[in-house]
């Protein structure tokens, strides 16, 4: 057991860490709300006239549909890629198979600005390709992968294949063990996977601007722009704000839904 004095230095340094993260969040919720564009503080006032101008904002929706539209098919190019991935590495036994997990996971831990560099000179320089949305999704595909392949790969892991060898000797066939034993029990890690990997999609910005090119404008890209325009940045908080709160969605979600099964399977 720890002394109090322990306990004590514990919660203090918890509560530092809590309010070093939180509070500029608050603070970006609070000027939403702020009447001053100049965002003084204390604020000066209160008014929902930045929240209107926000929801008339014909350029903030514009780039909210590119964005939704770039996070749900590189997540459904990732589930596919990704899922197939991690069961090749955590099923079957090849030659050179740590090397491929090793490559599979390797795009994430690349700085954004490298990734969107190789990726923008492979497009236009080597594919002769013009940048547009398309472009972006494979680009947001390429990190997205790893998010799909490290949770289905970790769930593998942990389910073993007692329970896959059992259907197989019971008679069933592959597809039948996959579909009736397998996929019951990988399904919360791979909506997990999708939610975040949709989440990492969305926020995604060093990336999206080398291979966006001039016509394209995702929600990140947009906010970027306007935010150093002085008639635009109360609306800027404003997005800010309400996509600081739809964070908390995904993250619940994907905790909730990406549970360890095993207590399911006693």
């Amino acid at each position: 057991m720890f002394s109090r004095g322990v306990r004590l230095g514990a919660r203090a340094w918890a509560v530092l860490v809590l309010v070093f993260l939180y509070v500029p969040l608050a603070l970006v919720v609070l000027n939403a709300f702020n009447a001053s564009k100049t965002f003084a503080f204390p604020p000066t006032g209160f008014t929902l006239q930045w929240w209107r101008a926000a929801w008339h904002s014909e350029g903030m929706w514009t780039s909210l549909a590119n964005s939704v539209v770039v996070g749900l098919v590189a997540t459904a190019v990732a589930l596919v890629l990704g899922t197939m991935a991690a069961f090749a590495v955590q099923r079957y036994a090849f030659f050179g198979r740590q090397v491929v997990s090793f490559l599979v996971v390797l795009p994430i831990t690349l700085p954004g600005i490298v990734t969107g560099i190789a990726l923008n000179a492979t497009f236009t320089s080597a594919l002769g390709i013009t940048l547009g949305l398309a472009t972006v999704i494979v680009g947001h595909a390429t990190f997205c992968i790893v998010i799909v392949f490290n949770n289905t790969q970790a769930r593998l892991r942990r389910l073993g294949t007692s329970l896959e060898e059992v259907s197989a000797d019971l008679g069933a066939s592959s597809w039948q063990t996959f579909r009736y034993v397998t996929f019951p029990m990988m399904r919360g890690a791979l909506v997990a996977g999708a939610i975040l990997a949709f989440a990492l999609s969305f926020d995604e910005i060093v990336v999206t601007t080398f291979t966006a090119g001039p016509t394209v404008q995702t929600l990140p890209i947009w906010i970027f722009g306007n935010l150093f325009r002085p008639n635009q940045a109360p609306v800027i908080n404003v997005v800010a704000a309400a996509l600081t709160l739809l964070a908390v969605i995904p993250v619940w979600l994907a905790q909730r839904i990406g549970g360890d099964p095993a207590s399911a399977r006693v």
